[in-house]
């Protein structure tokens, strides 16, 4: 039995990480950042700089951003937040711009020059909205989570300002207390009740938002596409709710996600096709709230090594993520969820992360994909083994691997992305 201690972390580590969030989460960051420079200005300003790091520039460029009448981009962002941003809201800072609006949003881009940057920082995470109205300026400054604002300046005086050491988030719950034996203890034995108000959210807005991808016309259809081609047996279901939930959010959609990781991406393919292999069983829903703390804690585990913001697609954890929450629905043992997600990242470790937008639900397609078949390698007991490539024999040990891999051996892949991305 985990002690109350660990628990509670548990618990504090997925209310921090499941936040409703209106659009994908670096665009939102940036209009954060801009409405709360706005808000300290007191004024619109006559003209802003954007520096933001590497990732935060990939993840915004090729992403609608939701109530801009379909503007996509850094610049589209920073003016929303400037326009429209309800500063205080979060990563809902752009949920309830009225239509009205847009022309606004696009006369601001017409009229105010807004320089962008990407200057060299230690913080993978790094957005600084800086406005000038006349004489006057104001700065703020986020970093290492979408939301953990460490600076607010105005006219040359700190009005806030946060100590930056390293980049791994010391405002957040220590995440070194998560492993998959405490993970599927805590899910067996925690109160469902304590779960509920934030897993009734998550299962609320990312099956809405993927009904709404099945429905419209969103991105490249893929969701969709998948039901069409091969039927809406179980497996594909589970593939085709995550990738019809991103075809949305990667479109503009403008309804909430519940975020997993900073990644309503990840929050979607963690959560999704957990939620649709709890109806097809027809488990209880204490059943489905202690399966959705697995996926989602597996899945937050794996990201804590490799990092909110990286080359490695996230899709790849939280399929794998996915895949422990379907083991637990459809076995519960250890064995079964430890082979499940070491079986997944031997798959498809090392998909690469070339920013948000429409192909995204292609690759949480592939991880969802790899999660379950993960799931089906253990249960003919046909595992990869310790050895094989990054695989070590004990799966903690493989998740470790798994972050070395993303963090460190592919920081040269994030760099060649982003000068892909960005040549003329």
């Amino acid at each position: 039995m985990l002690n109350e201690k660990i628990v509670d972390a548990y618990l504090a580590i997925l209310k921090e990480e499941l936040i409703p969030a209106t659009g994908c989460t670096e665009p939102i960051a940036v209009a954060y950042a801009a409405a709360q420079m706005r808000k300290a200005l007191g004024a619109e300003p006559d003209r802003v700089l954007a520096e933001v790091s590497g990732n935060i520039l990939k993840n915004v460029k090729s992403v609608v951003v939701p109530n801009t009448g379909g503007m996509k981009g850094l610049k589209a962002a920073v003016a929303v937040g400037i326009v429209a941003g309800e500063a205080d809201r979060e990563l809902q800072v752009i949920a309830s711009v009225p239509e009205e609006k847009h022309a606004d949003i696009a006369a601001f881009l017409d009229k105010v020059p807004i320089q962008v940057s990407c200057p060299d920082t230690p913080h993978v995470l790094d957005i600084i909205i800086t406005g000038w109205a006349g004489e006057s300026c104001a700065k703020v400054r986020i970093a290492d989570s979408h939301t953990n604002i460490v600076l607010i300046e105005k006219d040359g005086k700190v009005l806030m300002e946060k100590s930056l050491d390293g980049d791994s988030g010391e405002h957040m719950t220590d995440r070194s207390v998560l492993n998959l034996a405490d993970i599927l203890e805590f899910a067996n034995t925690v109160d469902t009740a304590r779960l509920a108000p934030m897993l009734d959210v998550q299962i609320q807005y990312n099956t809405a938002i993927a009904e709404e991808g099945l429905r419209g016309n969103w991105g490249s259809n893929l969701g969709s596409l998948l039901l069409d081609t091969f039927g809406n047996d179980i497996r594909t279901e589970a593939r085709a709710w995550a990738a019809a939930g991103s075809d949305a959010r990667m479109s503009g959609c403008e309804m909430p996600v519940c975020i997993v990781s900073g990644s309503g991406n990840q929050g979607m393919t963690a959560s999704l096709p957990v939620i649709r292999y709890a109806k097809h069983l027809k488990v209880s829903q204490e059943k489905l709230y202690r399966a959705l703390a697995v996926s989602d804690l597996v899945t937050i585990h794996q990201k804590t090594g490799i990092g909110r913001l990286s080359a490695y697609c996230g899709a790849i954890s939280a399929g794998a993520g996915a895949g422990a929450g379907i083991a637990y629905l459809l076995d519960g043992s250890y064995e079964a969820i430890s082979h499940t997600v070491v079986n997944a990242v031997a798959m498809l470790s090392g998909t690469i992360c070339d920013g948000a937008k429409a192909s995204c639900a292609s690759k949480i397609a592939a991880g969802v994909e790899a999660g379950i078949l993960g799931y089906e390698m253990y249960k003919t007991n046909n595992n990869f083994n310790g050895g094989d490539g990054i695989l070590a024999n004990d799966p903690e040990e493989t998740i470790v691997n798994v972050g070395v891999l993303a963090r460190e051996g592919m920081k040269q892949t994030d760099r060649t992305i982003l000068e892909i991305m960005t040549k003329e």
